[in-house]
């Protein structure tokens, strides 16, 4: 269970201290207010301390015992023998705690009545001690089930978002093994023409490698650090496409300190090279924009597509993991808060992202 750090959670999670707290303001704020209709802060005071025992028996044996194990368990005529009997104990106790008390404190209201008495008036226990009893019972009883009901709703949300960090950290696991293999498909192919390019492949690829896997823990980094990897990441692939790709990337930022969730962006990316530069046997472009001003972020990506349909079909028959993993890491990072489009046509193929960042 996450951890909660304000005081009032930390109350309703100390079940002791909150049922202090409950008993404690009751105590002391009804016998005010009667106080305040007739006067007698004595009277009041004497009455709310005689009645305690018994709320705090009937409180306790309802809620704990009888609503849980009974009524939620549909065991209803039991539940009503059992109610109509202990609220009948209850009373009973309520009158002689109430009879006692007055004598030992305000003797000057003391009636003395015989048990015999009190047992046959049940009437009397029903009109008098029933409210000031039951009245306190049905408010914790109220307040319980809002506090469960809190709760519950509390441990769904935190498992929620447990689960949803957990597909996070799968996701950027996917993310990185997939990357790490085009990237060094790429370098293999250098290798064997014996490129002198071949060492600034891995430089630039040990620096991405150092930023994928070590600085993308946070929930949000700065947007400079993934406009880095975007950088590298297209320095790679012009390595190795040379005059055959038409490339451009843009970027305006008015913030330097914007943050972004990490390994966004990167897939739409990649999947502009790997969708059209890869599979463009004639000169293929590829246009990269990023602005981002107080309210929204905006990323779009441009490739041309191969001229064979058929090309195109197997294209999207392979689209792999790295636009619906782009897709599910928006989902979960930016529910309700980001707008994501694809434009396609027979030449080329758009993507168009915005994020709110208020």
């Amino acid at each position: 269970m996450v951890k909660r750090k304000n005081l009032i959670d930390w109350i309703l999670q100390n079940r002791v201290v909150s049922h202090l707290i409950f008993w404690f303001l009751l105590f002391i704020s009804l016998p005010i207010l009667a106080a305040l209709n007739d006067g007698s802060v004595e009277k009041t005071v004497n009455s709310s301390l005689s009645f305690l025992p018994a709320q705090l028996l009937a409180s306790y044996f309802l809620v704990y015992y009888q609503v849980p194990k009974l009524l939620f368990k549909k065991k209803y005529l039991k539940f009503g023998f059992s109610f109509l009997i202990s609220a009948y104990v209850f009373l009973v106790i309520s009158k002689l705690s109430n009879m006692y008390l007055t004598k030992f404190f305000i003797p000057k209201y003391y009636e003395e009545e015989s048990f015999i008495e009190i047992l046959a008036d049940p009437f009397h226990l029903a009109v008098v001690h029933f409210p000031s009893v039951y009245v306190f019972v049905f408010l914790m009883l109220m307040t319980k089930i809002v506090k469960d009901r809190f709760e519950e709703r509390h441990q769904l949300e935190v498992l929620q978002k447990e689960k949803a960090n957990t597909e996070l950290k799968f996701l950027k696991a996917q993310t990185n093994p997939h990357f790490l293999f085009n990237t060094l498909n790429n370098l293999y192919s250098l290798t064997l023409d014996r490129s002198e390019k071949a060492s600034e492949v891995v430089l630039k690829l040990s620096d991405m490698l150092d930023y994928m896997l070590y600085q993308c823990k946070d929930a949000e980094v700065l947007l400079k650090k993934e406009i880095a990897l975007i950088q590298d990441y297209i320095d790679l692939e012009s390595l190795r496409y040379g005059n055959k790709l038409t490339l451009n990337f843009t970027y305006h930022l008015h913030d330097p300190n914007v943050m972004i969730a990490p390994l966004i962006l990167i897939s739409f990316v990649e999947n502009a090279f790997k969708h059209g530069a890869s599979n463009n046997l004639n000169d293929s472009v590829i246009r990269i924009e990023l602005t981002t001003n107080q309210d929204q972020l905006c990323f779009k990506v441009f490739n041309t597509l191969p001229d064979s349909k058929q090309d195109i079909n197997e294209n999207e028959s392979r689209s792999g993991i790295g636009f619906s993993n782009s897709q599910r890491q928006l989902e979960l990072n930016y529910k309700n808060n980001y707008d994501l489009k694809s434009i396609k046509t027979d030449n080329d193929f758009q993507v168009v992202l915005s994020i709110n960042l208020q």
